[in-house]
């Protein structure tokens, strides 16, 4: 006679101790042998038969909801498994969310077939099981490919498409920026640059450099491109490097910084001033040309001083 081991219900529960695991690319065995090392099982006084048994059915869960979350109004909507709102918010928000590091590996690559193969040397790289390095690239590649030519806000399009939290939907969105502009991001000189450094400025350039910047004249309603009538009106600046216009410029950006920073950092500001302000304005001169644009992030840090 074979045994087998029969669960019936009619609500979704799920441990999200063992979700977490499986989403860092633990298999059942290795989440097994981790809760065993963690002394989890001999305080909770049962089998380690009944916790496998517990986590293989976990796992055979999540595997189900995967199909689902690709598409997350899916989730919402369907009737199969039965949970409330917040559990559908708590599996989609986790699902989506990433390790910093590993997605910085994957910055400024396109997202092919190709580079997914290279998920392995991230995951060495990184010490990121290589199952969730994978679920990290597939998740990035799918959301550019559904938002990258949308009209609208990139933020509210991967909230539409994904119900993810503000934050996490911004983060998104300033990856797809880059990687739709093909900003340099992985040369060596940019790799003390942190993934937060470069959201941070991809999400400036979203909101005062796109098509859908209150000062674009074009109005197309659309983030994930720059606006080329604004990079080309840059060039306007050139008339700044003029010595007497140089100096009242000089002259305004340090009194409005008297007030956010110490004196050391003005001194230096000062000190560095006629130097930085003609390497930033022919790098905006520059940026109506595609690959100057690309180059951005690499020509900031290679032409201007450290403050």
């Amino acid at each position: 006679m074979t045994a087998v081991d029969v669960f019936v219900g009619n609500y979704t529960l799920i441990d999200f101790e063992l979700y977490d695991l499986w989403l860092n690319g633990y298999t059942a065995q290795e989440t097994a042998l981790f809760l065993q090392k963690s002394g989890i099982v001999q305080r909770a006084d049962v089998s380690m038969e009944i916790v496998y048994s517990d986590i293989q059915d976990q796992y055979r869960l999540f595997n189900s909801l995967e199909k689902l979350l690709k598409n997350p109004p899916k989730l919402m909507d369907q009737q199969i498994y039965q949970m409330d709102a917040e559990m559908q918010r708590q599996i989609i928000q986790r699902y989506y969310q990433f390790d910093s590091v590993v997605v910085r590996e994957i910055l400024g690559k396109k997202l092919s077939s190709r580079n997914r193969k290279d998920m392995d040397d991230v995951g060495e790289k990184t010490r990121i099981p290589l199952r969730s390095c994978r679920r990290q690239f597939d998740n990035l590649k799918r959301v550019f490919k559904t938002v990258e030519e949308m009209m609208g806000s990139l933020v509210e399009n991967v909230k539409t498409h994904y119900l993810l939290s503000e934050e996490l939907a911004r983060q998104y969105a300033a990856i797809v920026f880059i990687a739709n502009n093909r900003f340099e991001t992985g040369k060596k000189k940019l790799n003390h640059l942190t993934l937060e450094d470069f959201v941070f400025c991809a999400n400036q350039m979203i909101t005062h450099w796109s098509y859908s910047s209150v000062v674009c004249t074009v109005h197309q309603d659309m983030d994930v491109d720059l606006d080329r009538g604004f990079l080309q009106d840059l060039r306007e600046l050139k008339m700044i490097s003029e010595k007497e216009i140089l100096d009242e410029h000089k002259g305004q950006v340090i009194t409005h910084l008297k007030a956010a920073l110490p004196k050391k950092s003005r001194q230096v500001i000062e000190e560095s001033f006629k130097t930085n302000s003609k390497a930033i304005i022919n790098i905006a001169c520059g940026l109506n040309h595609s690959k100057e644009a690309r180059d951005i992030f690499l020509d900031l840090v290679e032409k201007v001083s450290a403050i």
